[in-house]
């Protein structure tokens, strides 16, 4: 790896927050984003969880009305995250070789409410109803496609579906554009828009969300002894990754950089995490290589940490091995309490965060955790931001999905 890449824009919409300040501001002051639901539906499907975290703000109020009209929501929010991330940037004052920009924008689910809205067309209108958009929409390569389409990026336009780890595995293949000098600025990310009744039921069924219907801001409660599951949430977030060499040439404002990633599997199981985390011991171990960082040098985790009972624990035990007796001096933040589980846009949100961690020095917080597990005896930011310290140092983002995904980003600062 022998391109330097750098952090140059950010961009997010979620439910703490319509964009990176305010996502930013909350983040740090703690805020629960998750809500019970007000849809009709909840009722209607009986569904035995009522709440999620929904975004703050609905991208009609950013996007035109043909365009809401021409995209799934997962789309919609990807589409905000992205344009916000390229302003940050700077790139919309700057004249750009098509050719030499790329986008690699992820989802784990894809359009899955044009999918089953267009099914329902189907069944009670017949085939004549059905939408001849619906295709473009509800496939998972949509936002991709329509972000490369906006921005007029030829060098490609991939898309990572790799459930929760799809956010981080998209920054890793634009770090593979890069370095193979395939493209000279990448726009990453990952969307989600799933808080529809089908994946509600489908992972309530599966005991993976939690049950806390009289109380949703405080559902969320990574390394708590009594998490009962995640909060389903929706979102995206974006991050304009640039060469070193033309960031500067530009004289773009640099937030970080992106110093390495790993991508391992786990081979155990659906669903459920390899109890000895390592899969995920191994991913962390990668990205640390691949940024030729010493584990001294970080000093902080944004950590996947979903709030299940079973997931929690082999995250621990995976940065126990990777880590070492270091461990004792990395702060660990566990976003999710606040903004829920964004799922495919997860690993980039919390990238997003990452990266402000590394620029502003400091950790965001980790809410509701009241009584933590003995069995995870990490240093939980909580209560408070924790201040970073001014030396140069690495930030950690991990992310892993079912199926056995594992992915891990290293940023070390500017």
């Amino acid at each position: 790896m022998s391109r330097r890449l750098v952090i140059t824009g950010l961009g997010a919409t979620t439910p703490i927050g319509g964009d990176v300040p305010s996502l930013w501001d909350n983040a740090l002051t703690g805020t629960a984003g998750a809500k019970t639901l007000e849809h009709e539906w909840v009722e209607e499907y009986q569904l035995p969880v009522t709440f999620a975290a929904e975004a703050s703000h609905e991208p009609a109020e950013t996007l035109s009305r043909p365009e809401t009209r021409r995209m799934d929501r997962s789309t919609q929010f990807g589409m905000v995250a992205a344009r916000q991330a390229w302003a940050d940037a700077g790139l919309d004052q700057v004249e750009l070789d098509p050719e030499r920009v790329a986008v690699s924008f992820a989802t784990g689910i894809g359009g899955v409410w044009t999918l089953l809205d267009s099914w329902d067309t189907l069944r009670n209108k017949g085939p004549r109803r059905v939408l001849p958009m619906t295709v473009p929409m509800l496939m998972p390569n949509g936002a991709a496609a329509a972000i490369s389409l906006d921005l007029g990026a030829h060098a490609g336009a991939r898309t990572a579906v790799s459930a929760c780890a799809s956010g981080v595995e998209s920054l890793i293949m634009a770090m593979d554009l890069l370095h193979n000098g395939d493209a000279e600025v990448v726009v990453a990310g990952g969307t989600e828009a799933a808080i529809h009744p089908l994946p509600m039921a489908a992972f309530a069924n599966m005991q993976a969300l939690s049950r806390r219907n009289d109380d949703p801001g405080a559902a969320s409660r990574p390394y708590d002894v009594d998490r009962d599951g995640f909060v389903m949430g929706e979102g995206a977030g974006s991050l304009v990754i640039e060469t070193e060499e033309h960031a500067k040439a530009r004289g773009a404002t640099i937030y970080a950089e992106l110093a390495g990633g790993g991508i391992t599997s786990d081979a155990y199981h659906i669903t459920a995490p390899d109890i000895e985390g390592a899969g995920a011991t191994r991913a962390l171990r990668k990205a640390m290589a691949s940024a030729d960082a010493g584990v001294e040098e970080i000093s902080h985790v944004n950590a996947h940490a979903t709030s299940t009972p079973v997931g929690d624990i082999p995250e621990y035990t995976a940065m126990k091995a990777a880590f070492g007796s270091h461990l004792e001096n990395i702060c660990v933040s566990a976003t999710k309490s606040q903004t829920g589980h964004l799922l495919g846009a997860a690993g980039a949100v919390e990238s997003v965060l990452t990266v402000k961690a590394l620029a502003d020095r400091k950790a965001p917080v980790t809410i509701n955790l009241e009584n933590q597990d003995s069995e995870i005896p990490l240093d939980v930011v909580s209560g408070s931001p924790r201040d970073l310290g001014s030396k140069d140092q690495v930030g950690i983002c991990s992310s892993f999905g079912f199926g056995g995904h594992n992915a891990v980003v290293a940023f070390r600062t500017a």
